[in-house]
């Protein structure tokens, strides 16, 4: 998920505790019955975003130009490859982020893989409200999109498909382009919500 909708908070109510569930099962002479209860926990917010935050991640900024040609963006944590033929990535993002309308109508994003050195534009693009693009330490992709400049890896993308999947979308972007930094580098991570950096 995009790391500003992962920090929302969440109702644990009656549906996170323990449901009892019964199951009846009988013969076709209706002489043998079987119950079954068992107890089933179903997992509120606040519990999946524990367990979720034990998982570490890369962190990304994902920009695009909106259609009134303003660059839109966000820090996110959920990027993967799909597929290699063809070359296709996924990122996510919640449906309350400020940028949603944008990507929910653009044909182009950039993804910019980030390193610890990045870390004051990953908090800002994971801020609501702030204003993203307002200082230096940004550039262009060869496509042209809103990039961050010295990323390790940046990445022109056109839009494969959008799927809603609760309250976020899943895009699903085909790699058009991508650029690389002079040497490895070292990757920031998100764990624990926190941005952190591998020893």
């Amino acid at each position: 998920m995009d790391i500003a909708g992962a920090a929302r908070g969440g109702c644990t109510g009656p549906a996170a505790g323990p449901q009892e569930r019964t199951e009846f099962r009988g013969t076709d002479g209706g002489d043998a019955v079987t119950q079954r209860t068992e107890t089933v926990r179903r997992v509120g917010s606040g519990d999946f975003r524990d367990a979720m935050a034990r998982f570490a991640a890369g962190v990304v900024v994902v920009t695009t130009v909106g259609d009134e040609g303003v660059p839109r963006g966000f820090t996110a944590s959920s990027f993967c490859s799909v597929s290699l033929n063809p070359p296709l990535v996924l990122v996510c993002l919640a449906d309350s982020a400020d940028s949603f309308a944008a990507f929910a109508s653009c044909g182009r994003f950039a993804v910019s893989v980030l390193s610890p050195e990045h870390r004051p534009l990953a908090e800002r693009f994971a801020t609501k409200g702030a204003d993203k693009f307002a200082s230096d330490g940004l550039s262009r992709t060869p496509g042209g999109l809103p990039a961050v400049a010295g990323a390790l890896a940046e990445l022109d993308c056109e839009v494969h498909a959008r799927h809603p999947a609760g309250d976020h979308v899943i895009l699903i972007g085909r790699v058009s382009g991508t650029r690389l930094s002079e040497g490895a580098g070292s990757p920031m991570v998100y764990y624990e919500r926190a941005f952190r950096y591998l020893a």
